[in-house]
């Protein structure tokens, strides 16, 4: 398997498993994580920690399914579907105890190992409808 492709399963097993210290163990301490719906990327280590702490806060049930997942060189991408309940609190945002299910991508650059760039697409306001939060 490409060692891009390795890196990036070790991610969404980390990511899935909800264990912040290996999610944080794949990233660079300068990273970049961009997801674009979100409108400003999260900067290095405590910001990245923050931003995946306060989803599985908010969404401790949350799943992601691979569909696709492809590598070539220092990059890596993953199409997938994914899930869960909004039963904890989001960023000040109280639960609702609604669901969502949500299809998305994302790309991923890794240097030494690790992940220095991500960029994430997936469908705000379907997320935010389903679960209840403000669409604006």
């Amino acid at each position: 398997m490409n060692e891009s492709k390795e890196l990036l399963q070790k991610w969404i097993d980390a990511f899935n498993s909800k264990d912040i210290e290996a999610v944080m163990n794949c990233y660079a301490e300068d990273a970049v994580n961009f997801q674009v719906a979100a409108g400003e990327p999260a900067v290095g280590h405590t910001q990245i920690r923050q931003d995946t702490k306060e989803f599985f806060k908010g969404f401790p049930d949350s799943w992601a399914k691979i569909e696709n997942l492809l590598a070539d060189d220092d990059w890596a991408a993953w199409e997938w579907f994914g899930g869960g309940t909004f039963t904890g609190e989001f960023y000040g945002n109280q639960p609702t105890g609604k669901s969502y299910e949500l299809r998305g991508c994302g790309f991923f650059r890794f240097k030494a190992g690790k992940i220095v760039y991500q960029r994430g697409y997936w469908d705000k306001l379907t997320w935010f409808s389903q679960v209840g939060l403000p669409t604006e």
